[in-house]
């Protein structure tokens, strides 16, 4: 089809905002899909999707309306799959911004917009669930014209539960969204162009709602302002239209091998055709093109400006993992497509069957959940109470509570779940620098020059009269407020903290403190070298390396005495006296002691028959210290999960 009739977008919104649906009101109008065949959610095939209302994986989909082909991905809004969103919004050329009647601005919402614009995306605004009896629309468009510098006028109010102006949308993508970006086509005009625009734009979207647009959010502006990416399609070297196309993801088929999701960016692709992955350098086979309406249809080939799915023979995703450029095996073209970025895991967690005898069924569905998801990484450990497991590497909190989910429906596994860590970097006095990813990895603290840890950058926004009790909150996190700003009757707190203290129960709290009506989004930092140590716990004098932490040196006491006593809640009596401690090395922190059973020997012996009554009660003493040494404890798995939750 000829690019002036392609328009390709997306959908980006907070969660529960109403992408998936507003995708399906577009489906069944442009008639993409029947009445008989059309469900809530059609894009979300995953049950975890449906059941917890977010979109985990992303879906594209073509539709055709007035003439027009209409390319739509469906994005995740979670904070854990932003490298996803990034790659969606490479893939496109316009943005639909859906921003919930009831609720306004929220932190995903800005995340997305920035990315959006560092795209140089043509963004569509709109307000969706404008028939809700506490839908505020005057107030969100307020606030959308705060964020984006827009005309009221160019918001359109919609539901996209009922369809109500759902076309009016349509209409707009077809009118004001650009034809497909092709490699080298870009004049130096247009590029000026696009740059005075986001010049224009970029501050007015990162003031949000502040007089003065040069006061918050500084380093993203400057940010917007120097990077390259957005600009790298244009005018390109590589003017002989060799085949370039954008994997913005790619899923494992048990029958047909891995599928991936593309963008055509120059060339044509078909079917059959040798291909080369450029960041991985893996050859494959095309054996299949064609695009999605929802379900595969083939086509003989993909032209350029397209969005559609390849079928290839390669065996895992990690082969072709998203971001990376599919060109021609025997015709490469010279440069890949620039953004490529290996996402790599920084929150791990010990994974251990309750039986050992699962061990086998649990590595076996890890490595078919990972052909599918290649930032899932994973390797074998060995504890000495838990026995044999998998110490596993995700993006996220929700990432790692999907794939729990996922492994305990669909390969009914029974689990213990460690208390997640993330990732430290270590310099040894030698001058060697290693990288542990639990505490238990750490060396002899005599052989340590620094540990650094990983910083985040957060953005809270709440109301404005609950902004005392979250600034003490990141404050209890070691975290540091940077700025703080405001969207009409809501606060905007920039803040930074470590990423580990901010693993166990940070959005628990704030949603707490908040009654619910904070959102929370963050993405990485940098390393910082910080005052760390690791913290034991020992129960009856043995080490339990599963339970071991690392800490700033200022918080083990406080955390040392806090766990030790849940876990005294949690593990069960013995016959004989439990000691639970906390150590640094051989420093003592903490203590709790788990009372013994107390069995009455003398119960049938007369009252009077003291000597009797001694003997027995001696005989029961030396049978307790006897098993007190050689006595074995089971630790539940709940003295595990205490430290997901600690008060």
């Amino acid at each position: 089809m000829n690019t002036d009739k392609i328009r390709n977008f997306c959908i980006i919104a907070h969660i529960d905002h109403g992408k998936s649906t507003l995708a399906d009101r577009m489906m069944e109008i442009t008639g993409t899909v029947s009445k008989r065949e059309m469900k809530q959610q059609l894009l979300d095939s995953m049950e975890l999707e449906r059941e917890k209302g977010i979109t985990i994986k992303l879906a594209p989909v073509q539709m055709h309306y007035k003439g027009y082909e209409l390319n739509l991905i469906d994005t995740p809004g979670h904070v854990d799959f932003s490298y996803e969103v990034s790659r969606s919004l490479q893939a496109v050329e316009s943005a639909i911004l859906v921003v919930d009647a009831t609720q306004g601005i929220q932190a995903q919402t800005l995340a997305n917009v920035y990315l959006a614009l560092e795209q140089d995306l043509t963004i569509i605004p709109v307000i969706n669930k404008i028939d809700l009896p506490a839908a505020d629309a005057e107030k969100v468009t307020n606030e959308i014209v705060n964020l984006l510098g827009c005309d009221p006028s160019e918001i359109i109010g919609v539901s996209a539960k009922t369809g109500l102006n759902v076309e009016k949308v349509l209409d707009r993508i077809v009118e004001f969204g650009p034809k497909p970006r092709v490699l080298g086509e870009t004049t130096s005009a247009e590029l000026s162009a696009q740059r005075a625009r986001r010049e224009t734009l970029a501050p007015r979207a990162v003031g949000v709602g502040c007089p003065h647009p040069s006061a918050p959010r500084l380093e993203h502006e400057a940010k917007v302002a120097s990077s390259s990416a957005r600009d790298s399609y244009v005018p390109d070297q590589d003017k002989s239209r060799k085949v370039r196309a954008l994997i913005f993801d790619s899923y494992f088929d048990d029958y047909r091998g891995v599928v991936l999701y593309v963008r055509i960016f120059s060339g044509d692709l078909s079917k059959n055709s040798p291909i080369l992955m450029m960041a991985a350098g893996v050859e494959g086979i095309a054996l299949e093109v064609g695009i999605l309406s929802p379900t595969m249809q083939p086509k003989d080939k993909l032209t350029e400006g397209e969005i559609g799915y390849i079928v290839t023979n390669l065996k895992t995703t990690r082969e072709a993992k998203v971001g990376d450029t599919v060109t021609l095996a025997k015709s490469p073209a010279k440069t890949p497509l620039p953004g490529y970025k290996n996402v790599l895991p920084f929150v791990y967690a010990g994974f251990f069957p309750v039986s050992n005898d699962q061990y086998k069924d649990l590595r076996e569905a890890v490595e078919k959940l990972a052909l599918s998801d290649s930032a899932l990484q994973f390797e074998p450990e060995n504890s000495p109470v838990l026995g044999f497991g998998l110490r596993i590497g995700f993006l996220g909190l929700l990432h790692m509570d999907i794939i729990r989910e996922r492994l305990e429906r669909e390969f009914n596994l029974d689990l213990v779940v460690t208390n997640p860590s993330t990732n430290y970097k270590v310099k040894l006095i030698s001058g060697e620098e290693i990288e542990i990813k639990s505490a238990a990895d750490l060396p002899d603290m005599t052989e340590v020059a620094e540990i650094r840890e990983p910083w985040v950058k957060g953005e809270i926004i709440l109301p404005s009269n609950m902004i005392g009790n979250v600034l003490n909150l990141i404050v209890e996190k070691r975290g540091r407020q940077k700025n703080l700003s405001y969207i009409e009757d809501r606060a905007v707190i920039d803040f930074e903290a470590p990423m580990a203290n901010l693993l166990t129960d940070f959005y628990d709290q704030l949603k707490s403190l908040t009654s619910g009506y904070a959102s929370f989004n963050y993405e990485l930092s940098d390393y910082r070298a910080e005052d760390l140590v690791r913290v034991d716990f020992l129960v009856a004098g043995q080490k339990i390396d599963a339970l071991a932490i690392m800490c700033h040196k200022s918080e083990a006491d406080a955390i040392g005495r806090e766990v030790t006593k849940k876990l005294k809640e949690v593990i069960p009596r013995q016959n004989f006296e439990v000691a639970l401690q906390a150590a640094i090395g051989a420093r003592i922190l903490a203590r709790e002691t788990i009372g013994a059973y107390r069995k009455d020997v003398t119960v049938k012996i007369h009252t009077g028959d003291r000597d009797r009554k001694a003997k027995l009660l001696s005989k029961q003493k030396k049978g307790k210290a006897r098993m007190k040494r050689f006595g074995k404890i089971d630790i539940p798995s709940e003295a595990f999960t205490v430290m997901l939750k600690r008060d």
